[in-house]
């Protein structure tokens, strides 16, 4: 069994497509349409067209690769079967009620399983929304307008398929994207450990993110992980929830976060506890340079959001270095002591110099990685010029918190973003973003 027919189908069945606007089978049709393919909708009970494909009433009158199931959970056996027949390598199974659900529902996933090992067929779910790679135009999924993801380098792999639509959403809200974006359900046959290799191997993937609720073969989980070479970040969940609800979503075993966390001490790979954490570690881990040690230095044009970074950081394994005196001379020179130019540094205000005292803490010797806050004045904008000269010659972290109206600071945030800074929007998540790159350097070695 291998993901090459999930990754590059020559053609797609939708197994029981629809015209009705609304219901599964057309949301998926409408999704896999921008596909460079062949798009088959397979329905016996239906004919004509639907998005301009010709209804057909088997997959066998197919050469999909891959087959998406639209259609109830006591129809699947048999369809997977012709699936198997017909010589296609994967499916997307969307529907829910297999073993989440106990009883007769995990005799059917058991029957599934026997049916995919029998045909070598690769199944994603069942009990998933499906999975998406929007730089290949490939939305395997039935969630609407699933098409406005848009393509960046963070994987998400995520075992609640509604976590990974969440992820995936909220990223291109805030002008990123996903390089592939995977909720694995119920894992009949695809689990974490055989979609992480395969993003590690991408070349679009720099950061993999992971939400995790519980899984059978934990070894073999964070075996993978800590082979991979791209960062990977985890947020594990379900210890506290309660034990039925947690169970009847995607039948996933109870596990304590502990053992997960405790196996992720180790360089590249970081665990955190929140949805907004986990993309932006992701973030930061796939655009940042790797830091070569926790040093932080801190710019902020304002105190108040620098004591809460310092105050987020010190918990975090950060250190606040003593700057060079060369840096504290040239810093003093700029801000005439008007201010605090110890580290972190106050300019007080955003100011002409700003770019300057930036520039001089990035360049200081002691300084691992920078983290700099500013409030957005139109007559002053952002440092673009001085990040920019300051990211070609210094190979380390430089990560920028703004505050402003959206539409005022756009242009210039993604010119820096572009320059591979990450930009935040609050102090809390500039803060998060590099307390994950200390940790993603801080893990023991050969544990």
């Amino acid at each position: 069994m291998t993901l090459s027919d999930l990754f590059e189908p020559d053609g797609i069945a939708v197994v029981g497509a629809s015209a009705t606007p609304g219901k599964l089978g057309n949301d998926a049709m409408s999704n896999v349409e921008a596909y460079d393919g062949e798009i088959y909708p397979v329905n016996p009970s239906s004919s004509g067209t639907v998005y301009g494909y010709e209804f057909v009433d088997s997959v066998a009158e197919t050469d999909a690769d891959l087959a998406l199931l639209c259609v109830p959970r006591h129809l699947q056996p048999g369809v997977l079967e012709e699936c198997g027949e017909a010589g296609v390598g994967a499916a997307v199974s969307f529907a829910g009620g297999f073993a989440e659900m106990g009883g007769e529902g995990r005799e059917l996933q058991e029957r599934i399983a026997e049916i995919a090992d029998e045909y070598d067929i690769t199944i994603l779910g069942p009990n998933t929304a499906g999975y998406a790679i929007p730089g290949d135009d490939l939305y395997g999924s039935f969630v609407p307008r699933i098409r406005e993801v848009e393509s960046g380098n963070v994987g998400i792999v995520a075992q609640s398929a509604g976590v990974a639509i969440t992820l995936s959403f909220h990223l291109t809200r805030e002008g990123y994207g996903t390089s592939a974006m995977f909720g694995l359900g119920n894992r009949v046959n695809t689990e974490f450990a055989d979609v992480i290799p395969v993003l590690d191997e991408d070349p679009d993937t720099e950061a993999i993110v992971l939400h995790v609720e519980g899984t059978e073969d934990v070894d073999r989980f964070l075996e993978v992980c800590q082979e991979a070479e791209t960062p990977i970040v985890a947020y594990k969940v379900g210890e506290g929830a309660d034990a039925d609800f947690a169970r009847a979503h995607t039948a996933a075993p109870l596990q304590a976060d502990a053992t997960y966390e405790e196996a992720f001490d180790r360089p590249g790979l970081v665990t955190v506890s929140s949805t907004t954490e986990l993309l932006d570690a992701g973030r930061a881990l796939a655009d940042a340079p790797t830091p070569d040690g926790p040093n932080v230095g801190v710019v902020t044009a304002q105190a108040g959001p620098g004591i809460i970074i310092n105050d987020s950081l010190q918990d975090a394994g950060a250190v606040f270095p003593k700057l060079t005196e060369e840096t504290r001379e040239r810093v003093d020179d700029l801000l005439e002591g008007i201010t605090y130019a110890e580290n972190p540094v106050d300019t007080g205000r955003p100011m002409p110099e700003f770019g300057q005292v930036v520039d001089a803490v990035g360049r200081d010797e002691n300084v691992d990685i920078v983290l700099v806050y500013e409030i957005y004045e139109d007559s002053l904008g952002y440092p673009v010029a001085e990040l920019e000269a300051l990211a070609a010659d210094v190979d380390k972290p430089i990560l920028f918190t703004v505050a402003g109206p959206h539409e005022a600071l756009r242009d210039e945030r993604e010119q820096m973003e572009a320059l591979g800074i990450p930009t935040f929007d609050t102090p809390e998540r500039g803060a998060q973003a590099v307390a994950a790159l200390v940790e993603s350097i801080s893990g023991s070695e050969g544990e």
